[in-house]
């Protein structure tokens, strides 16, 4: 088990690093604008428990070889990439669907924004090597236990980064409200969120390692 001590301090470390807009805030924000709020909110559940999946990974052991491995961190970092660019260019391409401030029938909500959430969150090779970076320098490994150790710290990231990204998909879909009461308009930031997404995704695929 963990002390208080370790769980403040990574829980400190966690909110400098998840306040900062990064590739999870982009996309959910991305999604909110595209889509709307429940749409975002169930991408955000999803791309949290896909973190949580890195994290049990990272605990085991697969994080070092992520982070050891050019070939590998290459292979999930275009998988990531790829479906970025995806889910953006489809977001252009629907977002004169998207007039109404509700989601319509059948679209991307429910599982299948979850799912979209969780493959992007399961596929951002940064939260592997961050996690593989960081989580280890708060292990007290005289206590023992490491891997529980690493996965409840792992857990506490996930919880705070539901917390923030929340926030930002409801600010972002507050906004897309405002903008909803022009059709015009609603298509331009839908397509806004399109471009963040397919921004997202390229610079996710230029990323390199620092080796």
């Amino acid at each position: 088990m963990i002390s208080v001590s370790q769980a403040l301090a990574f829980g400190l470390a966690s909110l400098l690093i998840i306040v900062i807009p990064g590739p999870s805030v982009l996309f959910v924000v991305g999604r909110a604008l595209a889509y709307g709020r429940r749409t975002a909110l169930v991408s955000v559940i999803g791309n949290e428990v896909g973190a949580l999946v890195v994290v049990c990974a990272v605990a085991f052991g697969v994080g070092a070889v992520v982070e050891s491995s050019v070939v590998v961190f290459t292979a999930i970092k275009l998988c990531g990439a790829a479906y970025l660019v995806f889910l953006g260019v489809r977001a252009l391409l629907r977002r004169g669907a998207h007039a109404g401030l509700q989601d319509e029938p059948g679209d991307r909500g429910g599982w299948r924004a979850g799912l979209d959430g969780f493959l992007v969150g399961v596929a951002n090779p940064k939260t592997a090597v961050f996690f593989a970076a960081v989580l280890p320098q708060f292990v007290d490994r005289e206590r023992g236990g490491v891997p529980f150790q690493m996965f409840v710290l792992g857990l506490i990231f996930v919880l705070i980064a539901l917390v923030c990204d929340s926030t930002w998909s409801l600010a972002a879909s507050g906004a897309r409200a405002w903008f909803g009461r022009s059709p015009r308009r609603l298509q331009m930031i839908g397509g806004a969120g399109g471009l963040a997404m397919i921004g997202l995704g390229l610079g996710v695929a230029v990323t390199g390692r620092k080796d």
